[in-house]
């Protein structure tokens, strides 16, 4: 597949495939920061695409070739839900994968999207990020290792909805965001400069109720405010997106 503006695009026959290869890439970077003494901090992408990316980590194959004690988790958005609510990110990633494998609580850090107060909880998840990642008046945004994210029919990515003034935002770590499809539940989401600080970031995209608006995300014209997904685009790191043969149903 040919590349755009350092993009790489694979397409794959299945959804199994795909995420079979995004598990073989998220242990190759975890490998290239832990076999030399660093940690490996990972943003998880919530929704229904990546569970099979998850259950496959937290299989014998994958789960044993991670050091789990050295990988760092975080979430890059969350619906205004307890973590135990069936619409709850964290819900998904801790069934499908932290319960399953041997990270420590530590090492887990997820969004309290469900504090009465939404701001309160924006701030304290930057406070958060602002420790765990050193960060300072000149190096504000965290740089993770690997952001996960998927795409929505309406092209949406993480919680940034077209159309949303959190698209519009250029300083702040997370802010709260009105959802564009269901749950209509409020959210807490990374913003732009934070998604585009990352070392790689990996799209996972699958399903035909996606193709027509991915076919626009990856040969129409610049459009963020329509199809937000269009905005994401690593400042100095990789950029690929891994897409099934359901959603690619007009070639790129």
């Amino acid at each position: 597949m040919s590349e755009k503006s350092g993009r790489e695009t694979v397409i794959f026959e299945s959804a199994e495939a795909l995420s079979r290869d995004a598990a073989h890439r998220f242990v190759s970077l975890a490998a290239q920061r832990t076999r030399v003494g660093e940690r490996f901090s990972v943003a998880l992408a919530g929704g229904s695409t990546p569970k099979m990316l998850y259950e496959l980590l937290a299989s014998p194959m994958f789960r044993q070739a991670v050091d789990w004690e050295q990988v760092h988790i975080f979430f890059g958005d969350e619906r205004a839900v307890p973590h135990d609510h069936p619409d709850s990110n964290f819900r998904m990633a801790h069934s499908a994968l932290l319960s399953q494998v041997a990270i420590p609580a530590a090492n887990i850090h997820p969004i309290q999207a469900d504090a009465p107060d939404l701001e309160a909880a924006a701030r304290s998840y930057t406070e958060t990020l602002r420790a765990e990642f050193n960060l300072t008046d000149d190096r504000p945004f965290p740089r993770f290792d690997l952001i996960l994210l998927g795409m929505g029919p309406d092209g949406h990515t993480a919680s940034l909805f077209p159309g949303k003034p959190s698209l519009q935002e250029k300083a702040r770590l997370i802010v709260v965001s009105e959802p564009g499809l269901p749950p209509f539940v409020p959210r807490l989401t990374f913003t732009y400069p934070v998604l585009n600080s990352a070392a790689n970031v990996l799209f996972l995209v699958t399903g035909a109720d996606k193709a027509g608006t991915l076919s626009r995300m990856l040969t129409g014209p610049l459009d963020g405010e329509s199809l937000p997904s269009q905005q994401v685009a690593p400042t100095d790191g990789t950029l690929a997106w891994l897409v099934d043969r359901a959603a690619m149903a007009i070639g790129v």
